[in-house]
């Protein structure tokens, strides 16, 4: 940004997953509209994924969301790093319900991808910068927003210290679950605290995944092993494990040879012998809810308006479908009534309308998901793997559920 006041029509707070990815819909859909898009993050946007390390983070991305980026022209590049879910295997362990969804069920090549997310972070941010509808500013702080008569206003300092003040037709906030913005304007989060915590690292085993995802319920919470592209020496997997609070810190800090043996006694050996364990990060888990996600002006996406529970890994691709339904409203409004009604409430409105049965299904999914696993009681555990049984016996409960993990309205 060259001056000290301007005004933009959309203005995206995050350059994150979700905020990039929303920009770059937006940009996609603004043909003819000619939107001013800006996008302000934090940190410098980096364009290379960096050396291939076994502890790189990654993502499940649904089939939907994998549409939504072939859409947007950006799958060809993030394809080659994406390893296909080719089937999932859904059980509960010391329990004989289990459940086994394949690609083949639905007639699609796979049920999603897990990509590290290094390649899709870089992959989103060359597009970013390299887009002639995207004005980037990052690295830079939002000092503090307001709602005006037409828009928001908001403060942006730079690297250089030096602050500007933008006009905004709509802002969309995108910074996170833990957004100061979001207090700053009084926007009110409903948060559900789980009492468990999630375990994250990758691992190695024997045998090769194939592309099968597991997700174990087990006494501790959900298991999840998501399949990863191979190294040369070694087959691997993300892992997600649900643990409770109280237990969280004492499984985190054994050493790799006793957490090996815990994890190996709650998976079981379909993947033969874990091998290796890398880098353990721990994250507190609660369902928070914005009660707010739109006020003239602004639209709130991401985990800033549903952080949910990981155990079906639906958070991002939840925040893709919002993001990419978003684009389209705005794009429509644009061409419809101009470039300056893109905060109109009315449309935020019938955008979040549209969007309300999706949003509530999915939490309700997660939620309920989380809840029914974690139960004890041995009447409910009857039930949940009777449950289990038929859905794996009954193709239209079976493609129900599939549907729902693939992110398919």
């Amino acid at each position: 940004m060259t001056e000290k006041n301007q005004h933009y029509d959309v203005v995206v707070i995050g350059g994150g997953l979700v905020g990039g990815s929303f920009a770059l819909l937006l940009a996609g859909q603004n043909r003819q509209q000619n939107l001013r898009i800006l996008l302000v993050d934090a940190m410098p946007l980096a364009t290379a994924a960096g050396e291939p390390d076994f502890d790189a983070r990654s993502t499940a991305l649904s089939w939907g969301s994998h549409l939504i980026y072939r859409q947007a022209g950006l799958w060809d590049d993030l394809a080659s790093h994406a390893c296909a879910i080719k089937d999932i295997h859904v059980s509960d362990r010391g329990h004989f319900g289990a459940a086994r969804l394949h690609n083949t069920d639905v007639d699609v090549s796979a049920l999603g991808f897990v990509i590290e997310n290094r390649h899709l972070a870089a992959t989103l941010n060359k597009r970013l910068l390299e887009h002639p509808d995207i004005e980037v500013c990052s690295p830079a702080s939002v000092q503090r927003v307001r709602h005006t008569a037409t828009g928001m206003q908001i403060e942006v300092q730079g690297q250089d210290q030096v602050a500007s003040t933008i006009d905004a037709s709509l802002m969309v906030l995108a910074d996170g679950g833990r957004s100061d913005i979001c207090s700053q304007l009084g926007i009110q989060l409903e948060r559900k605290p789980y009492q468990q915590h999630a375990l994250i690292c990758n691992v190695a085993f024997e045998h090769p995944h194939q592309g099968l995802a597991f997700e174990r319920f087990t006494d501790t919470g959900p298991l999840a092993v998501l399949p990863l592209s191979d190294t040369e020496q070694e087959h691997r997997g993300a892992l997600v494990w649900t643990v409770a609070e109280q237990e969280a810190a004492a499984i985190t800090q054994l050493p790799e040879a006793g957490f090996l043996h815990a994890l190996q006694e709650r998976f079981g050996t379909r993947l033969g012998r874990f091998t290796r364990a890398g880098a353990r990060s721990l994250y507190p888990l609660t369902l928070m809810l914005a009660r707010e996600q739109i006020r003239p002006g602004l639209v709130l996406l991401g985990n800033v308006a549903h952080t949910l529970h990981p155990v079906a890994g639906q958070g991002l691709n939840l925040a893709l479908r919002d993001a990419d339904a978003l684009a389209q409203a705005l794009a429509e409004q644009a061409e419809t009534h101009g470039a300056a009604a893109v905060g109109d409430y009315l449309m935020l409105e019938q955008y979040l309308q549209a969007q309300q049965s999706d949003q509530n299904l999915t939490v309700m999914f997660s939620d309920l998901t989380t809840r029914l696993f974690a139960n004890r009681n041995p009447a409910m555990a009857a039930g949940r793997n009777l449950g289990l049984l038929f859905m794996d016996v009954m193709p239209p409960a079976k493609q129900w559920f599939a549907r729902q993990a693939m992110g398919l309205r």
